[in-house]
């Protein structure tokens, strides 16, 4: 038997499909009232994106800006406020929208003053009819801003899970990464958090940082595991087009020498949560198994509503996906900020992609395999009248070639070396034209 070519491991991070770079201008814009109308409601997700930052990492190519000068997360509220409005009108009465989970990110949304937190919950709560002490709410937060008022506010509006963007507790490694932070405030900031009492604390740390060695991420493990994290996420250093690490790339360290360092770091810290009594949840995620649960979640990402909030928020339904525009440079991403402020029109789709039958059967395997629990095949089958292993033979045969895949009678699952090459694994099941719509897409 011929041995599958293995591909390079670090291509891309799949936590959505279609791609937004597949994303364009829709002409004629639809109407939200339209887009929702054959929606199910039932369990929907409520996105609200905060799109400021205190610094820029050098790593980041989110939709970001560093700052807020002349009151702009002022202006910004109020154009979330009549956003919010405008989709719940189109969302209607009938049928009745529930909300099964919410979540605050960004950018940071910590980066928002306490009383301006207080202001956004209130968006989400009296404007859109999200129960947030009933329902699951993760907010994203940066150790600087992770302040005792802040987290207050948090605290009693029902935050369930506050994830904490740390990448290192190496001072060296966190400057290399353009994280100007120091491990003592880290260190306090987790301190405060755990004041707070905030069920359930994640951490972000990255591999593949340079300098980083094997000695320097156990530091930043140890360092972890000391606080007993609820959820660790472990991510891949990317460096993107137009980041600040996109202008300084080292031109003496070979892309392969880099998988090399960056697949070894993810094994020894897989290795290592794993044995510290953490289950793997995905490639990045990793769960302690003792960890208590954040409340009823019935929202299932392969299937159910998404609602985003906010100029760098996406929204889901079964046949279109959507958002406003999208950039990484400073400039062009504070115009679109600028524009959006002063938008007083929200009631139509701006850009986005149409989602048709076969994209839908690609998200939904994508959005099941990735996981380690895998794909379940009776819900692909009731839900497309078809099966997988038929839809996607090449790509399946494939994984299974190189010793990747594992199957049983109800279910497909990555094997430990799969979860290990998701960010290869992912764009090969992108169909050929998101495959052309990326790469046309220009960056900017």
């Amino acid at each position: 038997m011929t041995v599958a070519a293995v591909p390079r491991p670090y291509q891309n991070y799949v936590y959505a499909y279609p791609h937004k770079t597949s994303y364009r201008p829709l002409t004629p814009r639809p109407a939200l009232a339209d887009l929702w109308r054959n929606q199910a409601r039932h369990a929907l997700s409520l996105y609200l994106h905060i799109p400021f930052c205190e610094v820029r990492c050098g790593f980041c190519n989110l939709f970001t800006r560093v700052g807020a000068p002349d009151r702009l997360t002022g202006r910004y509220l109020d154009a979330l406020d009549r956003q919010a409005h405008a989709v719940r009108e189109a969302l209607g009465e009938r049928p009745a929208s529930r909300f099964a989970t919410a979540a605050f990110g960004g950018g940071t949304p910590t980066y928002l003053a306490a009383h301006e937190l207080e202001r956004l919950c209130d968006i989400a709560e009296r404007v859109m009819g999200a129960d947030l002490r009933a329902i699951p709410l993760s907010v994203e937060a940066s150790p600087a801003t992770a302040t005792a008022d802040r987290l207050a506010v948090l605290a009693a509006r029902g935050t369930t899970r506050l994830s904490l963007g740390v990448q290192s507790f190496v001072d060296a490694e966190a400057r290399a990464a353009v994280r100007p932070q120091h491990r003592t405030d880290v260190e306090a900031a987790l301190g405060r958090i755990r004041d707070a009492g905030i069920p359930v604390l994640n951490i972000d740390l990255i591999y593949g940082i340079d300098g980083q060695t094997e000695s320097s991420w156990r530091q930043s493990l140890d360092a972890a595991l000391h606080w007993r994290l609820e959820e660790i996420y472990l991510y891949p250093l990317y460096v993107r087009p137009l980041t600040g690490l996109g202008r300084n790339i080292d031109p003496a360290v070979s892309e392969q020498d880099w998988d090399i360092q960056r697949l070894s770091r993810y094994r020894e810290g897989r290795d290592r949560l794993l044995a510290e009594g953490y289950e793997q949840i995905s490639m990045r995620m990793f769960r302690r198994i003792d960890a208590p649960p954040q409340g009823p979640d019935d929202y299932a990402c392969q299937t159910d509503g998404m609602i985003g909030l906010g100029c760098g928020a996406r929204s889901y339904t079964s046949t279109m996906h959507y958002s406003f525009d999208y950039a990484v440079s400073m400039r062009e991403v504070r115009s679109i900020i600028d524009t959006y402020t002063t938008t007083t029109d929200f009631t139509h789709a701006v850009v986005g992609r149409a989602v048709d039958a076969e994209e839908a059967r690609r998200r939904h395997l994508l959005q099941s395999l990735l996981q380690a629990q895998g794909l379940a095949l009776a819900g692909y089958r009731l839900r497309f009248g078809s099966d997988p292993g038929r839809d996607f033979a090449d790509q399946l045969g494939l994984l299974a070639d190189r010793g990747w895949l594992e199957a049983d009678v109800d279910r497909l699952r990555l094997t430990p070396l799969g979860l290990a090459y998701s960010d290869a694994i992912g764009p090969e099941f992108f169909s050929p034209a998101v495959r052309s719509a990326m790469a046309a897409y220009e960056l900017r």
